[in-house]
């Protein structure tokens, strides 16, 4: 057997234990990803010290970079909640968009704020709006929140300066303008499909957050509008001002806006490098929390504040286990040379230049989960090739970062965090809340750029 054959089959032996173990046995999620993790690495060849340093590096790796934010993003949204700063901000979103187009305003959120901030961060930060949006409106949680995540996702993937696909700019030798402008543009049928989508998958999970926000329940019918417009007159009186409301979801946002921008300019030193450090995610979500505490929770007694920010950490609990876990499986097919080797066989295949970067890109992310690798991952390879072909080098760069967009599932930090904080446990309905879409975004992107194709 080649090494080559050999890394095949532990990838596919340990996927398929994988979605074994989480559908069919009792084995969790979290002890299900690092098994499938090890047997990938064991009968892909690596040496079984390696596959065990690899798992914690893995895990550790993932951790280190989303861990923090995600335990003050989830006291954030605990704070918002129950302050009713969420409530104020959906109550905006609503009158600035529209009744019964909720699902729209969490869409064009996620499109504008996942330019500047991490993905599964701008999530966690944002869903308490979807949670709130949901309580007093009565349309499944599930609806607004797949809205809200397919209009994240487009973004992340196909506009700068967020790291993928403005690291695969850099390597097409694209300007970053042009990247921006197509990114923006490829981003609107994707969210315009998401927000279909999300709104037939809607009905058919239907739940919305219990009163104490802890929990989900699927109710038999729809809360009234009328009455929803009543709830909204009255509790307006007793909600935080718009403008403390907003602070601590628009300080993240700006710090980290800031120092993406600085980092793309290559500017440093002096004071600048203090606006780098302010805008690192760690840091200015951290000066989120901390606004989030005294803009909102001084009225509440010390006890009560902490108690409330600590109901969100249960919540992070398993989702950072998942998480790292999912990171630990991205880690040691990296390591097998999985995706590697999988890239360069497609790169042989005789397909259109810009269909060369899209389908490396997609082949890589099936395997290892992260989108932002795949994204350079299939820049790295294909770029040398459609280099010498008759074929728009700025096109080309958006097919190495949208063709990442394909089936989010188990090693994909992003799918738990989706599913974990809208309820959604069963695997059946993770897999439609957010494999799915992700999938139609992919065909979406596909279609938008053989269309655009023809034309430039």
């Amino acid at each position: 057997m080649t090494p080559e054959t050999q890394v095949i089959l532990g990838l596919v032996l340990g996927v398929a234990t994988l979605i074994l173990l989480v559908l069919k046995t009792k084995i969790h999620a979290f002890l299900a990803i690092i098994i499938a993790a090890s047997m990938t690495g064991l009968i892909g060849g690596m040496d079984p010290v390696l596959v065990a340093s690899t798992i914690s590096s893995g895990f550790g790796s993932t951790l280190g970079s989303i861990g923090i934010v995600v335990g003050f993003g989830v006291m954030i949204g605990r704070i918002l909640e129950v302050s009713g700063a969420a409530e104020r901000l959906a109550y905006t979103l609503i009158r600035f968009v529209g009744k019964k187009k909720e699902e729209w305003a969490m869409a064009i959120a996620g499109y504008i704020v996942s330019i500047p901030i991490f993905v599964d961060s701008a999530f966690v930060i944002l869903n308490p709006l979807v949670k709130a949006l949901s309580r007093k409106t009565g349309k499944s949680v599930i609806t607004l929140g797949v809205a809200l995540a397919v209009g994240l996702a487009a973004t992340h993937h196909a506009v700068p300066p967020t790291p993928g696909p403005l690291g695969v700019a850099g390597i097409f030798d694209v300007d970053i303008g042009l990247m921006i402008m197509w990114g923006l543009l490829f981003s609107i049928p994707i969210i315009i499909s998401g927000v279909m989508y999300a709104k037939w998958v809607g009905k058919r999970i239907y739940q919305i957050p219990t009163e104490d926000g802890l929990d989900f329940e699927r109710p038999d019918a729809h809360l009234a509008y009328q009455e929803f417009i009543q709830l909204s007159d009255e509790r307006s009186k007793e909600l935080p001002s718009l403008f403390r409301s907003m602070l601590p979801i628009l300080l993240p946002i700006v710090l980290i806006f800031l120092n993406t921008t600085l980092v793309a300019l290559d500017v440093s030193g002096g004071w600048v490098d203090y606006v780098l450090f302010l805008g690192q995610p760690i840091i200015a979500v951290g000066l989120a929390l901390v606004a989030a505490i005294y803009a909102l929770a001084g009225h509440m007694k010390r006890e009560e504040a902490l108690e409330r920010m600590e109901e969100g950490m249960v919540t992070a609990g398993i989702i950072l286990l998942v998480t790292g876990a999912g990171g630990a499986l991205g880690e040691v097919l990296r390591e097998s040379g999985a995706g590697d080797y999988i890239a360069q066989q497609v790169a042989t295949l005789p397909l259109p230049a810009i269909l060369v970067p899209f389908f490396i890109a997609t082949f890589v992310r099936l395997v290892q989960g992260s989108g932002t690798v795949a994204m350079i991952t299939a820049a790295s390879i294909s770029a040398p090739i459609v280099m010498n072909l008759d074929v728009n080098m700025a096109l080309a760069a958006q097919a190495a970062a949208l063709g990442a967009m394909i089936f989010s599932y188990f090693n994909d930090s992003l799918f738990w965090v989706v599913n974990r904080m809208l309820g959604v446990k069963e695997v059946k309905e993770q897999i439609m809340v957010w494999s799915v879409p992700t999938t139609i975004a992919w065909g979406v992107s596909l279609v938008s750029l053989l269309i655009a194709n023809m034309f430039v």
